[in-house]
This record gives C-alpha cells, structure tokens and sequence, in this order.
C-alpha cells in the first residue's frame, strides 16, 4: 500500500474528510449520556438511521457540507431480462458528493464491537469487511469506512481486531495488500487523521474502481460512559 498514487491525488478528500468529521461529531452528542433511542443496547440499524438524521440535520449543516446522506440506501443487481433483483444489499450510511470534474460516494458500514470473537469474526466476516472485497459495497469506489461501535473499552477489542490481519488466512479471503513495510495495515491512516488504521483490498474489475483497489479506513466510535456486554452474545 502505496501512500501516494494518481488515484490519491485525485481523490476529493476536502467532502470526505469534512463527512467523516460530521459523523464523528455527531455520533459524540448522541452518545454523550444514556438515550432511550440511542445507547449500547439499541439496534444496530436503528443506532446508525438516526445518527444519520442527526448528520443530515445538524452537524453537516453546521459545517455547510453540500452533498447527499442517506441510510439503508438499497444496492444490488437487476437481471434487465427478467426484472428481477438478483442481489440486494443495503448500506448502512452513505454519502454522495459531486462536482464538475469529481464525485464520491462514502459508504460507511458499521458493526457492533465487544471484545467476544464472534463479534470480532462478524466484523471482519464477509457481512463486515468483506462487502468492500468481494461484496458488491462501494462498487467503484476508492474509499470506504468501516465503523466499529464499541461495546467494550478500546484496549480490549481494537488491538485484536489489528492482530487478525496477521493471519495468512484472513489475509487471502480479504485480499490484503500489504504497505511498503509488509505490514497488512497502515497506522496511522494515510487518510483520515481520525480514523485508527486504513487496509486496502484487491477487487475484482467489475467492483474496483480504474486503479484496481480499495482503501477502508476504520474507525471506533465509544459511548460516553461505561458500557457493559457481558450479556451480549450477538453483534
């Protein structure tokens, strides 16, 4: 992985940047103090539609950020033959900006991360990351952001989820490009300064964008005040 490059240079990382920083924050007030809407036991598809109302409606208007937000924005295949859907997916939250010469489209998936392994494997899983690899996420795309939402301290989930990228096995089925040092990961991000690291994946022609790759930047959103799982077996 290759900090430089045509396709970087070219990438919009002024609306990405600012999208990012919008989630961010908005996530920050949300999760400030226990909501009946909003803390470690709401679902994960009802944590992420309204956090996405609240970006939509405050925090990128507060940074008068142009573009388009949307969540369980539905993607997939259509078989023109038939009419049929042959695949369908929806993604968590995403972000569409354009101008006259650039576009993006920031998928942001998220996942809820305690410290178990099965939440670990989910998120590194096909249902996780996989979806920027071989899944049909992000389609042409350059950038994408993985979101864990900890259910657990940082120190006791984010260093494993590291760890896993050392296996040979993880390695191949996500298609790793290692950076020029031979790790499977670039700490820090060469992208966002508040993103925790960045992979980047191999995709076939018809997902990857001109340059043949994706870079993910993952992130790790806490809740202001303890959380505790021990009960939680499902991510």
């Amino acid at each position: 992985m290759s900090a430089g490059g045509d396709w970087l240079s070219a990438f919009p990382i002024q609306p990405a940047t600012e999208a990012v920083e919008a989630v961010q924050e908005a996530w920050r007030r949300l999760a400030e103090k226990p909501l009946p809407g909003f803390n470690p036991k709401t679902r994960e598809p009802d944590l992420t539609k309204a956090l996405k109302i609240y970006v939509e409606n405050v925090t990128a208007k507060e940074r008068g950020l142009l573009g388009m937000w949307a969540a369980e924005n539905v993607i997939g295949e259509l078989d023109p033959a038939t009419g049929k859907i042959l695949q369908e997916r929806r993604t968590d939250i995403v972000y569409g900006w354009n101008d006259k010469t650039q576009s993006l489209e920031l998928v942001f998936e998220f996942k809820r991360l305690g410290r178990q392994k099965s939440h670990r494997a989910h998120y590194l899983g096909a249902k996780g990351l996989g979806r920027f690899v071989t899944g049909i996420y992000s389609r042409r795309q350059a950038v994408a952001g993985m979101v864990g939402i900890l259910l657990d301290p940082e120190n006791m989930v984010v260093p494993s989820i590291r760890k896993a990228f050392d296996d040979a096995v993880l390695a191949a089925e996500l298609r790793l490009r290692p950076t020029a040092d031979g790790s499977p990961f670039a700490k820090p991000s060469t992208l966002f300064s508040t993103a925790d690291f960045d992979t980047e994946h191999e995709r076939d022609s018809d997902l990857a964008p001109a340059h043949g790759h994706i870079r993910v930047s993952h992130f790790f959103l806490q809740f202001g005040y303890p959380t505790n799982t021990r009960k939680q077996k499902q991510p």
